[in-house]
């Protein structure tokens, strides 16, 4: 069992000197929050093609990482509240190296599965202010990462994560995010995760792509915005 240290949502706003529109500016609630198939109610997304959806319901970040991060940064008005990268549970305890895909989770009265990683883009840049955000955070592996709802169902903040089913053990979010980004080009590995049932669509496609092409996507517009 997990203790949540916030539970958060928020529309969206403009950031930034240029006012992009973003749903990354969450703030901690304490009532209950209905959790739908596509996320929180009174949770939005500017940009509905990279963010949310189905796959991206539910946005999770390891508390524990700002040590790091503040450290690496120096202090942030970011980091006040534990929703600096945008997410939606915040807790003490689990990471990347412990959530593995297809953890099914119950949360509430809602039944949540791990859907895949977080692929950092250019918002991060712009919420901290700092023109690499988004690239220090993937080369980190500290990302988080997302869930599915397989049952819909209303959320508090007493609530905690209960574990009711682990499928892939050795699939943890670290090891693919390793195979995506360190690695990169270890064939076998690229192969497994191509035929992980239990990962999201989109990351499926990823591995299977780099499998066919023997190439590495350019991330160049995801990390900085620009073509």
């Amino acid at each position: 069992m997990v203790k949540l240290l916030a539970l958060s949502v928020g529309p969206i706003k403009s950031i930034g000197p240029d006012n992009l529109q973003s749903g990354i500016d969450k703030k901690p609630v304490d009532r209950p929050l209905l959790l739908t198939k596509t996320g929180f109610i009174g949770d939005e997304q500017a940009d509905k093609k990279h963010h949310g959806g189905p796959e991206k319901a539910v946005h999770h970040y390891d508390f524990d990482h700002y040590a790091y991060w503040q450290k690496e940064l120096g202090h942030k008005v970011v980091f006040e509240t534990p929703t600096a990268f945008g997410e939606n549970l915040s807790t003490s305890g689990v990471s990347e190296k412990n959530i593995a895909v297809g953890d099914i989770f119950r949360l509430g009265k809602a039944i949540i599965e791990v859907s895949q990683g977080r692929q950092p883009c250019f918002r991060l840049n712009v919420r901290f202010g700092i023109a690499d955000m988004s690239l220090r955070t993937q080369k980190s592996g500290r990302t988080g990462w997302y869930y599915r709802v397989l049952e819909e169902g209303e959320v508090t903040l007493q609530d905690e994560l209960e574990l009711l089913e682990r499928r892939h053990e050795d699939w943890t979010i670290y090891r693919i995010w390793k195979a995506f980004y360190v690695t990169r080009n270890d064939y076998d590995e690229l192969s497994q995760i191509a035929s992980l049932e239990e990962l999201s669509p989109s990351w499926r496609s990823l591995a299977q792509k780099r499998l066919d092409s023997h190439q590495i996507e350019d991330w160049t517009k995801r990390l900085t915005g620009i073509a």
